[in-house]
């Protein structure tokens, strides 16, 4: 029995021995396969990803400081600087990592022995957090606050907040309050971002003694900040626009999108029109220092920074001097509400000079406003029977063969119109289109939206036209930019203001023919004269000519860019119906009739073609007038466009608009482009 056992547990002995190896053989193998995955990642990791596990790390121990850079400047068409910047030593300080209010408030003590900043907009709460960042200050406060053993850190503060600035604790001396803007002003930093404390004014004295005490406090630099400067006078900031400044900062409702794209608080940005439309352009690229481990004392410039590029526009800054001067002081009284005036080259569509004023009726007060020649809506009157002409050409209701029509009063639905010569009848006289722009029909024009309408008109009729008839002429005026965008390149440009339609307003649709019911601003005049002066493109105004850089001695640059004619579209006109309206705008200046109204500015060489404007309109309803101009010369080879307008002028203004286009004529002439070889 013995045996037999003795042989069972040697043959189970046996198969445990031959069955051990074979495990611990898949056991080896298994372990060996996952040290094989392991060193494959390990490698993987350090030969494919090692650059960019390295970049991470250094970037928790680096981080990387911005620093502010020249702003782009303006130029004329000239190269004259318009926009320039005014250097200053300034006072700057980058908050290290780590910086507690305590540590600002201590330097803003130290700093504030050496310069003077102005305090007078400093808040009680702004006095009130500067005197709690003193740790001692806010422990005394919190002790004597009765508040809640689970009240939050928050609450605490706050409640010590309210406590200071009621019981006005804080310190209301000079050097106080000097101290508490400084910290202000430090506070609003983010880390390693570089802040101004004081940009203008800063006296060698402080620079001096701040200087010689840069050890002692930490982030404080003295550097340079630049301020706008204008040296052709301060009208071209309405065009231009303006800069915020260190002490408004960056514009509120803008503030979180351009902290996002790398912006300090009180960094200067663009704030209207051109300075904002091109601060991407005109803002440059900051420097770039490697800040290491977190310490300011250890860093490396990487890149120095680059200036912004420079913006050139196509007005000429001598004769945007002038024009302003004498927009300005255009004969305007009683309820005159100002003048406009676009000076255009209407084969590209540059703006040469733009200028404008606000009056007020009642004091007499001038403000200037260059930009109302886009955003002021104004009653034009005649200057847009040329447009009206075109149309009913274009419509065929008149053929350039075939466009007689008889100047007399209109009678319809009760209510008499007429031709400024004819009102009562006694001058009826036959005219044909051309004619007609040159006594300043209104007659013809109504007799032509009535054709237009295919309205059969007879004197009494009621007024019974079809309420389209509004359509059908504003689609005629929209296409030499009346009534619609002109596109010109600055921000808050109107299309003007149009008048109620509908067959309830029918009787409008006749004043609308002569130009006395929708309202245009004064740069849609220029660019229809534009349209028509230049054979029939409709061209997209402009006040930018070229994006440039700087050469090394901080003069204009290369160019980098440049605007080209847009054409917005081409009139549909043959030549010889072109030839009816310009014969006619010529014929206002130097026609033989004698009602034709721009007489006297057949003095002016070169010649002048022109279409004069008076529409009848109201100021607090008072009766006033509106008298517009729209020319361009020569008139065999127009070099230049001058459309203006001076709105409620008394009853009885006869020649302001003409007297104001000769002189911007003679200034033209005298300032951007020389008169010689042309008639």
């Amino acid at each position: 029995m013995n045996s037999f056992l003795q042989k069972i547990f040697h043959h189970q002995n046996k198969n445990i021995n031959s069955r051990v190896p074979f495990r611990l053989k898949i056991l080896l193998f298994i372990v060996g396969a996952l040290f094989l995955v392991l060193m494959i990642q390990l490698a993987y990791l350090q030969i494919v990803n090692g650059s960019q596990y390295k970049a991470e790390v250094n970037r928790s121990d680096n981080s990387i400081k911005l620093g502010n850079v020249q702003r782009g400047m303006i130029y004329d068409s000239s190269g004259r600087v318009l926009v320039g910047n005014k250097a200053h030593q300034a006072i700057q300080y980058t908050k290290s990592i780590g910086v507690n209010s305590s540590d600002l408030y201590n330097l803003a003590n130290k700093l504030s022995k050496y310069i003077s900043v102005d305090s007078s907009a400093l808040t009680s709460r702004q006095a009130a957090e500067y005197y709690l960042s003193n740790p001692s200050n806010l422990q005394n406060i919190e002790k004597s606050l009765k508040l809640p053993a689970n009240s939050t850190p928050d609450t605490q503060y706050n409640a010590a907040l309210d406590k200071v600035q009621n019981d006005k604790l804080y310190g209301k001396s000079a050097s106080a309050k000097n101290a508490a803007v400084i910290f202000q002003k430090m506070s609003g930093a983010y880390q390693l971002s570089t802040t101004y404390i004081k940009t203008t004014g800063v006296t060698n004295k402080e620079l001096a003694e701040v200087g010689e005490h840069l050890t002692e406090m930490p982030g404080i630099q003295i550097g340079s900040s630049w301020t706008r400067e204008y040296p052709n006078g301060n009208s071209v900031q309405s065009i231009v626009g303006t800069v915020s400044s260190e002490k408004t900062g960056l514009p509120i409702d803008k503030i979180n999108t351009l902290l996002a794209q790398g912006y300090s608080r009180n960094d200067s940005v663009g704030q209207n029109y051109l300075e904002s439309e091109y601060e991407p352009v005109l803002r440059g690229s900051k420097s770039q220092t490697l800040i290491q481990n977190g310490s300011l004392d250890k860093s490396i410039k990487q890149y120095g920074g680059q200036k912004g590029d420079n913006v050139q526009l196509t007005i000429n800054s001598q004769f945007q001097k002038k024009l302003q001067y004498l927009v300005e002081h255009a004969e305007m009284s009683g309820n005159s509400t100002g003048a406009y005036a676009v000076v255009m080259n209407p084969k590209d569509g540059s703006v040469v000079g733009m200028g404008g004023v606000n009056r007020n009726p009642k004091t007499g007060k001038l403000t200037p406003n260059a930009l109302g020649t886009i955003n002021s809506s104004i009653t034009m009157g005649s200057v847009v029977k040329g447009a009206m002409v075109s149309g009913a050409l274009m419509d065929k209701v008149i053929t350039p063969t075939n466009s007689v029509l008889t100047d007399k009063p209109i009678l319809t639905g009760g209510i008499q119109k007429s031709s400024w010569f004819n009102h009562n009848g006694s001058a009826n006289l036959p005219v044909d289109a051309s004619t007609a722009l040159e006594i300043s029909s209104n007659s013809y024009m109504m007799q032509l939206a009535m054709k237009e309408a295919k309205f059969n008109y007879y004197s009494g009729a009621p007024l019974t036209m079809n309420p389209d008839v509004f359509n059908i002429m504003r689609g005629y005026f929209n296409q030499f930019g009346l009534g619609v965008k002109t596109g010109i390149d600055l921000p808050g440009e109107t299309k003007g203001i149009q008048g109620p339609s509908g067959f309830a307003n029918i009787g409008k649709a006749l004043d609308l023919s002569y130009g006395n019911y929708d309202n245009y601003t004064t740069m849609q005049i220029a660019q229809y004269i534009s349209t028509i002066a230049n054979g029939g493109y409709r061209i997209e105004p402009h006040v930018v000519q070229n994006i440039r850089s700087s050469n090394k001695d901080g003069k204009l640059g290369r160019v980098k860019y440049s605007v080209t004619p847009n054409i917005l579209n081409k009139i549909d006109m043959t030549p010889a119906q072109r030839k009816v309206v310009t014969d006619g705008f010529y014929k206002v200046v130097h026609g033989t009739s004698q009602y034709r109204t721009g007489i006297t500015l057949n003095q002016v060489k070169p010649e002048i073609s022109a279409k004069t404007g008076t529409a009848q309109t109201f100021y607090n309803h008072n009766s006033t007038v509106t008298l517009s101009l729209g020319s361009f010369a020569p008139s065999k080879n127009p070099q230049v466009v001058v459309a203006l307008a001076i709105p409620n002028l008394p009853d009885d203004a006869e020649s302001n608009n003409i007297n104001l286009a000769k002189q911007i004529y003679s200034a033209y002439w005298k300032y951007v482009q020389s008169d010689k070889g042309f008639e």
